[in-house]
């Protein structure tokens, strides 16, 4: 489980709500499987490798069987898996969330891309710019905080009232950028304006052990909480006094972004392709060159101590949600889209 599965999670819950019929296909045995996670009609197919044939069978079956004018694919797996003829009344989409190798999903109808500039490179890279469409993710709604939960886990973590959380979420592997936040805890003192900071990392990943060894090494252990995969993370956004979202360049979108701003969290992240394109510096967010601890640093210890700079951060982030990535309008996208594809490419 990661970003693309949590947007998984939160498209076929969505796509129901505001009248559009859907039904889901997953790998079986995946996380996804687990009782409750998809709320639509679900169905398993194997999908071992990406040359399984009895898997593209399987998936032609579930297609068929479905009668469904739009498939809609996500992540390569799944996409080069799933074979549709053009012209037979059924539209293969492919949503790519990421700068992957595109030959492996040409053979689509059409193509999402999550941001413009992934768009962009995907018409670079040789598809035909006028099956290109660009949708962004939709901002997950903020759930109301429970305040016992809150005060068991402040418990537990023994958070002290005048400690400043900060939280940072997403999958523990080299693009988002942990190791940068580490050093960058190193460099902030033990009490910033009487305020201890402590930072909750939210995800799982490859590079726990290295990251959890990083933290011992440069003396910031105790600092740190490793919460890992959080299901349901938003008593933990409810707990954050700040959400920091360090990722390298190669990140596409960064889902986080969105969370900060829909939990009105004051948000600093790194540079990277996704928030170069969303986030304005000063505004909704505070932007920091990548791979760069020192700036992650001077930014932490310059929002702990300016709450006016924070409230003002925090009230652009919402109007941005409610503006640019609410759930209702991006999935009115994805509707007015499949319409427009269904007419387009089928005699």
């Amino acid at each position: 489980m990661g970003g693309a599965e949590r947007w998984f999670v939160r498209f076929q819950a969505a796509m129901p709500r505001h009248g559009g019929p859907m039904e889901a296909v997953v790998r079986c045995g995946s996380e996804l499987t687990r009782p409750g996670v998809i709320k639509v009609p679900l169905h398993q197919v194997p999908m071992h490798t990406v040359w399984d044939p009895l898997s593209k069978a399987a998936l032609s079956k579930v297609i068929r069987q479905s009668g469904a004018p739009i498939v809609q694919t996500y992540m390569g797996r799944a996409t080069r898996l799933t074979r549709v003829e053009p012209g037979r009344g059924v539209v293969h989409v492919s949503r790519l969330g990421g700068y992957y190798k595109v030959d492996p999903f040409r053979h689509a109808h059409a193509w999402i891309g999550n941001t413009k500039g992934l768009c962009d490179w995907m018409v670079e890279q040789g598809l035909p710019a006028n099956r290109v469409f660009h949708i962004y993710n939709f901002a997950e709604s903020a759930t109301r905080a429970d305040a016992t939960r809150l005060q068991d886990l402040r418990r537990r973590l023994d958070i002290r009232p005048e400690d400043w959380v900060i939280v940072t979420a997403g999958r523990l592997i080299e693009i988002k950028g942990h190791r940068h936040l580490i050093d960058a805890l190193r460099r902030l003192p033990g009490e910033v304006g009487g305020r201890r900071p402590r930072l909750i990392v939210l995800g799982d990943g490859a590079l726990r052990e290295p990251l959890e060894q990083q933290a011992r090494q440069l003396g910031v252990a105790k600092r740190i909480y490793w919460a890992g995969w959080q299901y349901d993370p938003s008593t933990w956004f409810h707990l954050a006094d700040m959400v920091v979202f360090p990722s390298d360049d190669g990140e596409t979108l960064g889902n986080v972004i969105l969370e900060a701003w829909a939990y009105g969290k004051p948000l600093i992240c790194a540079a990277f392709r996704g928030a170069r394109e969303i986030a304005h510096h000063g505004e909704d967010a505070w932007v920091v060159p990548c791979g760069d601890p020192a700036a992650l640093a001077q930014a932490i210890a310059a929002l702990m101590g300016d709450a006016e700079i924070r409230a003002a951060m925090v009230e652009a982030g919402l109007r941005r949600v409610e503006r640019d990535f609410g759930e209702a309008a991006i999935i009115e996208q994805h509707r007015q889209l499949y319409r427009y594809l269904v007419d387009s490419l089928n005699p």
